[in-house]
């Protein structure tokens, strides 16, 4: 069978780490990587899900407030710059 190079770019870190994993698992990267492409064939996409990561509660509740604040405008004290944000804030610290 004929083979092909593919280059692919990827932090430091996590090639050491993948490589560890493989290791540990009696393969190499190469080997690997022609088993995520095989399974990918066999499963007519990724072989796993994709999707984005889940909201921590406090990403959640600032998303919220968010949400609140463009709802009541009128709730919220409103500046009219930034100098003046900072200026209180500096003031009550």
């Amino acid at each position: 069978m004929a083979t092909t190079n593919i280059n692919v770019r990827v932090d430091s870190a996590l090639k050491q780490e993948a490589e560890a994993l493989f290791s540990d698992l009696g393969l190499n990267m190469s080997s690997a990587i022609n088993m995520f492409l095989r399974s990918a064939i066999n499963h007519n996409g990724i072989p796993f899900e994709v999707k984005r990561p889940a909201l921590n509660a406090e990403t959640k509740a600032a998303l919220d407030e968010y949400e609140e604040m463009k709802k009541y405008p009128g709730n919220y004290k409103r500046y009219e710059s930034f100098d003046e944000v900072l200026d209180e804030v500096l003031t009550d610290a």
